[in-house]
């Protein structure tokens, strides 16, 4: 492997890139990084603060602080801090405070995943991919993953707050989720974990080999 090969996956919330990019990690011996968890930490900080995440100043201010430390937290698995880290993921400032920590990450080669990584962070990543399922699939596994932590939410909640999510994400000013040109695009509705991840491994390894 590459030293410094570095795979970025984006793609819509609870589509499963996760998942496919720790198992690459795992798989090609690489650092890995869910950037998600950056504005999770962030919306979280502004939630222990009292702050309004929709404030730019309050969410910048926690982006600023942020050391990484932070990340392995349980609590930014909550849906509350899902919410609120779409919210602060809006505002330009925090993501130009998050943006130098992520690119110093993928420096050294790694696999990246979150909604702006082949597009904004490292647009010049070896392998791209967009992985995306329907709306309904995303919020069943979303709907047991919060049942699965004790929380007392219905499937119609999370569906609305997924929706309300996406359109968030591809609308934004600053970074929208998009595929980017060159992507590959994974489909994961009708697909298990370990054909998502047999199909990128096929395309890494076919780069790895050219």
């Amino acid at each position: 492997m590459t030293h410094n090969f570095t795979i970025a996956i984006d793609g819509t919330f609870a589509s499963g890139k996760g998942t496919l990019g720790k198992r690459l990690a795992a798989h090609y011996g690489l650092d890995y990084l869910d950037t998600g968890k950056l504005y999770r930490a962030v919306g979280y900080a502004v939630m222990q603060a009292g702050d309004d995440p929709d404030t730019a100043a309050h969410a910048a201010k926690a982006a600023k602080a942020l050391t990484g430390q932070e990340l392995d937290d349980p609590i930014l698995k909550s849906g509350e801090v899902a919410v609120n880290a779409s919210k602060v993921a809006v505002h330009p400032e925090v993501r130009e405070a998050l943006f130098q920590f992520q690119r110093d990450f993928a420096a050294k080669g790694a696999v990246l995943d979150g909604r702006d990584i082949g597009t904004v962070i490292c647009p010049d990543a070896d392998v791209k991919f967009y992985v995306d399922a329907t709306a309904e699939v995303r919020a069943r596994r979303r709907h047991t993953e919060l049942k699965g932590y004790g929380e007392d939410i219905t499937f119609e909640t999370v569906l609305a707050q997924l929706i309300e999510r996406d359109n968030r994400d591809k609308n934004r000013k600053e970074a929208p989720l998009k595929a980017a040109d060159d992507a590959h695009l994974i489909e994961t509705s009708v697909m298990g974990i370990d054909e998502v991840f047999e199909t990128a491994v096929k395309i890494v390894d076919a780069v790895l080999e050219g």
